[in-house]
């Protein structure tokens, strides 16, 4: 009996000890974020730092079934419930996976060599993602997949520190043309007024903030769009552009293709925002994607009255520090 005391008091000694530390590092952590919100990113931190207490929960669910501190069938709940959460929290977030996509751009005649573009969305760089371990690990699988250009489809930030510049300095790494436009959490919808923070982080890293610019290839253009949360989608002068060859277009919320007006070849948009739902429960994830995506976009290919659209689920997290049964993820669509 007095050891079993005894094992039970180093379990409570090791989450009273990392509970301060979760407490203490999610201060600090807040002190240094840009946000109109401090409580509210506390507590965001909060949970991402204390979810290492699952660590001791598992370990202790195992020992309270074994001396029958609890029923089997409560260590059994305790036990997989701990397994799950520390996968979602500490697994899949950095099981970043390459998908291969081949599109024929232009419908009557084949380009004269393929085009290998590089999708990115959502890095989120701030509370939760986009630390230097996952960024040197995206640009590293980023360079093995040798894209003729990279574009990344907005939502760089959420509720970074003020250090961005410095955090996206392994951009640079990344060995072809990076073109971006900004999401809405870039655009404080919600979040921080980080426009400024972000425009410089992006310029001193050669990243090309393309939105309302055409950016010219061989056989067809780039022309980045705006987010539509911050009003700032506008499509409304695209018939006047030449159209000649066909468009590739970029912005970040998938239901901004809507909006795309009749054009003589159909266009291709790429886009990311819904995170492929982040975590994927049955119903539930269903019913929030509601709320994100009007239009229903999830992930992958849709086809629309006059544009199709390509979802990323991106690589970062928001809302809770969790990815499940939907990995980050690189998209490399092959353009034909």
């Amino acid at each position: 009996m007095w050891m079993t005391n005894s094992i039970i008091l180093y379990f409570y000694i090791s989450f009273a000890v990392l509970t301060v530390w979760g407490v203490a590092q999610a201060w600090i952590s807040q002190s240094r974020t840009e946000t109109i919100h401090p409580f509210k990113s506390f507590v965001h931190l909060l949970a991402f730092y204390l979810s290492y207490l699952l660590f001791p929960l598992l370990l202790f669910s195992v020992y309270a079934g074994w001396v029958n501190i609890f029923s089997r069938q409560e260590s059994i709940f305790l036990f997989l419930l701990s397994c799950v959460l520390i996968y979602a929290r500490f697994i899949e977030p950095q099981m970043l996976h390459v998908h291969h996509v081949q599109y024929q751009l232009a419908q009557d005649r084949p380009f004269s060599r393929p085009v290998r573009v590089a999708l990115i969305a959502d890095l989120h760089i701030g509370l939760f993602s986009g630390h230097a371990r996952q960024l040197k690990a995206i640009v590293k699988k980023i360079n093995q997949q040798q894209p003729d250009f990279v574009v990344v489809a907005g939502d760089w930030t959420y509720e970074p520190e003020n250090t961005l510049a410095e955090a996206l300095a392994v951009i640079r790494e990344i060995q072809a043309p990076v073109y971006s436009v900004r999401g809405n959490h870039d655009e404080q919808y919600p979040g921080p007024p980080i426009q400024t923070l972000l425009a410089h982080a992006l310029e001193v890293n050669q990243v090309m903030d393309i939105e309302g610019k055409i950016v010219e290839f061989d056989d067809f253009r780039l022309i980045g769009v705006g987010d539509l949360w911050a009003g700032r989608t506008d499509m409304r002068d695209m018939p006047d552009l030449p159209q000649d060859k066909p468009w590739l277009i970029l912005s970040h919320n998938p239901d901004t293709v809507d909006m795309v007006p009749n054009l003589p070849t159909r266009p291709l948009m790429l886009s990311g925002h819904t995170h492929g739902g982040q975590v994927e429960l049955p119903w539930v994830t269903s019913y929030i994607m509601r709320r994100v995506s009007i239009l229903g976009h999830k992930r992958g290919l849709y086809q629309h009255d006059n544009a199709d659209v390509f979802v990323s689920v991106g690589t970062g997290m928001v809302g809770v520090p969790f990815r499940f049964r939907v990995p980050p993820s690189i998209d490399i669509i092959e353009l034909l």
